[in-house]
């Protein structure tokens, strides 16, 4: 084993691929500030209205995008990703803040950062492909749906006091509180939301988040002058520092280490961190890290085939857990790889994760610059961008095309996961929706199994059979009784298992009783046996019996030693 690897996984694969072993220029290194500069500049507003989604205050959206952008940027296994907060993770992160607050977030994080880290030295990367499309879409659609529905309360400035947890209640909360809806906030939603939709029409190459904040910001502005005033960042949110001082919105400072378990609850205690408080978080945790894996590993995807490169999904696995494990230190919250922001990245030239970092730099200068002008934003305008988000992870267009094309059986698990992750939670959805995709897809192949009969001038005397696909449990049951039946007239079977691709214990067990339960006197003969049928037959030692089963290699070597 090499230094720079641990159990066979490659330290920061993807920078060494692409600034070491690649010849790193300076043609190159001006392409990655650009591109990184292109994603900051879509990254800053994103972060914290995640954040925002997430319950906690803005900054610490943004603190994710330094830290954990960087970390996992230097120390993951695609090239191109940038990693921040994702619309995905606020329906996970927003009740664990609301239970437990910032602190009981952090140390969730924390955990699922070595869930995380644990999946890749496992080498679980690879198993995430077997993650049907159908599972994959429900889920994130459901999410989306969730996310949107969050919204409603700051997209149109609605009076409410409390939001229920569950979904159906939360609808019919938000229906009953329509009659408070706030003009102002309204009109600040529509034109921001005009300019979302708009503006990558127009062909620009600057991103369409900064103009629709401008607009949305406009008309706050015209609105003030009216003495019409709206929710901000400002009057939402507020900060103390250490030093005593007091401010609105976002404190202009770079992300401080700190202890996540030390953090004051907003009351200004500090929770107990103890066995039950971590067992209660567990499950959340385990969501983060299922999710995270899940998003990183498809973003990845989607850039290797954009870009023509090949990532490393283990190395990706331990980068997004490291990031995570650090970035609670530093305040950041949950993070992964965010597709639309990686993609974007690619767009603007990207070359390595060179870029990633620029982009979390631009928003830590951010944060030290901007900070006062950000508490102006309009919460409606925050919201509009993750409505826009929430519509493009939905994939509407997929969800449409498999609604008409697919097979009853996609339709079915997509449109489940979709509706437990809305009604339940994403871990049910998941769980759920593979182990319905699983024995769905078993119940299809052992469909496709079957016996057909062969005509080749034998004698009468002969029943010559071909199975048709694989023998295992949930199909050599079926076929050996329907062979027992068909046989009843024949003293001599004849099977080919040139088609039989792979034999299971449970195969295997059928096959046995089916030898069991031949009347004296009937003769079973097996011909072009396949190597993995084969090695399954040897492993149980299973040997010919005379004039009662018999193995050959060929069919026509079976006929003529049978006629003889």
């Amino acid at each position: 084993m090499k230094k720079h690897e641990i159990n066979g996984i490659r330290l920061f694969s993807a920078l060494t691929d692409a600034c070491w072993r690649e010849k790193y220029t300076s043609q190159r290194f001006i392409k990655d500030i650009i591109a990184g500069i292109t994603v900051g500049i879509i990254a800053i507003p994103l972060a914290m209205a995640l954040a925002i989604g997430s319950g906690v205050p803005p900054q610490y959206g943004l603190y994710t995008s330094a830290v954990a952008g960087i970390v996992i940027a230097l120390s993951g296994g695609s090239r191109f990703s940038v990693s921040g907060p994702t619309a995905a993770f606020v329906v996970i992160l927003y009740p664990v803040s609301q239970q437990f607050g910032l602190s009981g977030l952090l140390i969730a994080t924390m955990m699922s950062g070595v869930f995380l880290v644990c999946m890749g030295m496992a080498r679980f990367g690879r198993l995430i492909e077997y993650i049907p499309l159908s599972v994959t879409l429900g889920f994130t659609s459901g999410i989306a749906i969730t996310i949107a529905t969050m919204q409603v309360k700051d997209l149109f400035g609605l009076a409410m006091t409390e939001v229920p947890e569950n979904y159906i209640g939360k609808v019919l909360a938000l229906a009953q509180a329509m009659p408070t809806l706030d003009y102002g906030d309204t009109l600040i939603t529509i034109v921001t939301l005009v300019v979302l939709i708009w503006w990558p029409k127009l062909g620009l190459r600057v991103p369409g988040h900064l103009p629709a904040l401008l607009a949305g910001s406009l008309v706050m502005v015209i609105l003030a002058t009216f003495d019409h005033q709206v929710a901000t960042i400002g009057s939402r949110f507020s900060y103390l520092l250490a030093d005593g001082t007091q401010g609105a919105g976002i404190p202009p400072i770079l992300p401080q280490f700190l202890l996540p378990w030390n953090l004051p609850a907003s009351d200004g205690t500090t929770p107990d961190l103890s066995w039950s408080m971590v067992s209660a978080l567990l499950p959340a945790a385990f969501s983060m890290a299922m999710l995270g894996a899940i998003e990183s590993l498809l973003c990845a995807v989607v850039l290797d085939g954009m870009t023509g490169k090949k990532h490393h999904s283990n190395n990706e696995l331990v980068g997004q857990g490291l990031g995570n494990i650090v970035a609670p230190f530093f305040g950041g919250i949950t993070a992964t790889a965010a597709i639309a922001r990686s993609a974007a990245n690619v767009r603007a030239g990207a070359t390595s994760p060179v870029s990633a970092v620029v982009h979390s730099l631009l928003v830590i200068l951010a944060l030290l610059v901007l900070a006062p002008w950000l508490s102006y934003l309009p919460l409606a305008a925050m919201a509009s961008l993750l409505l826009i988000v929430a519509w493009n992870m939905s994939e509407g267009h997929k969800v449409v095309y498999l609604l008409r094309r697919a097979p009853k059986d996609d339709i079915i698990v997509m449109l489940l996961c979709m509706s437990l992750t809305v009604l339940f939670d994403m871990v049910i959805a998941i769980t759920i929706g593979i182990v319905l995709a699983s024995l769905l897809f078993m119940r299809r192949i052992a469909r496709m199994t079957r016996l057909s009969e062969l005509h080749v001038g034998q004698a009468e005397n002969m029943l010559v059979m071909r199975v048709n696909g694989p023998l295992f449990f949930a199909a050599a049951e079926r076929l050996f009784a329907e062979l027992m039946e068909s046989s009843e007239d024949y003293p001599t079977i004849i099977l080919q298992w040139d088609a039989v691709p792979v034999l299971d214990a449970g195969g295997l067990n059928a096959f046995l009783r089916f030898i069991d339960l031949l009347p004296p006197g009937k003769h079973l003969v097996i011909t072009d046996i396949p190597f993995q049928p084969l090695k399954t037959l040897a492993r149980a030692r299973v040997k010919p019996i005379n004039g009662r089963l018999s193995f050959f290699h060929t069919l026509p070597e079976a006929i003529k030693s049978l006629r003889d």
